[in-house]
């Protein structure tokens, strides 16, 4: 059985305070750094166990991986050049990081009311 309620809950937390430290201007830390490492391993075991769920879960993977990679493209901008280099890129834009981030945590929520999910291969 694979169980991926704590992949959903960390990644929920990862998505929500990374967005509220880059938001607040908070210098780069390496703990970020690892969080955004583990973030990625507990999408991919979450994508996986949506592919392995079954076709009437690909659309709602499908919608999951993008806006994961919506979310990811601003913090690896930050994970890559720090506050510095995220604000080159895209200080002009934390009303479109945040909307990202919102539909992000949105299909985290769908995801997580899904019991099957929970239980996969039981």
């Amino acid at each position: 059985m694979m169980d991926v309620t704590d992949s959903i809950k960390r990644l929920r937390w990862t998505v929500e305070h990374h967005f509220l430290h880059i938001q607040a201007q908070h210098d780069f830390m390496r703990a970020w750094a690892i969080q955004f490492e583990l973030a990625y391993t507990d999408f991919r075991v979450i994508q996986m166990v949506l592919q392995l769920s079954g076709e009437e879960q690909h659309p709602l993977l499908g919608e999951f991986a993008k806006a994961y990679d919506d979310v990811y493209q601003y913090e690896y901008a930050f994970v890559a050049g720090g506050l510095a280099g995220f604000n080159d890129k895209f200080g002009g834009h934390m009303d479109d990081y945040q909307q990202a981030e919102s539909k992000m945590l949105g299909l985290i929520d769908r995801v997580d009311a899904l019991p099957a999910l929970h239980t996969f291969g039981a």
